[in-house]
């Protein structure tokens, strides 16, 4: 039986990564660990508007180096 302990992260926390910043806006338990999908940081308004949010990308918590102070 494999068990997984409490993620680290929680939802709406801002944590830093290799390559930047985001929001954690879901996780869930993956293989032993948890996986976390986190919104990135919108960039500047480009000269045409924005047509959504931005990029959201999925990371192990391995790959979550720790919380953004305010």
């Amino acid at each position: 039986m494999l068990t997984i302990h409490s993620p680290r992260y929680s939802p709406n926390q801002v944590v830093s990564f290799i390559g930047g910043v985001g929001k954690v806006l879901c996780l869930q338990p993956t293989s032993g660990t948890w996986t976390y999908a986190i919104e990135l940081e919108m960039g500047e308004v480009p000269e045409m508007g924005r047509l959504g949010g931005e990029t959201t990308i999925l990371l192990y918590e391995t790959e979550i180096e720790g919380v953004m102070s305010s």
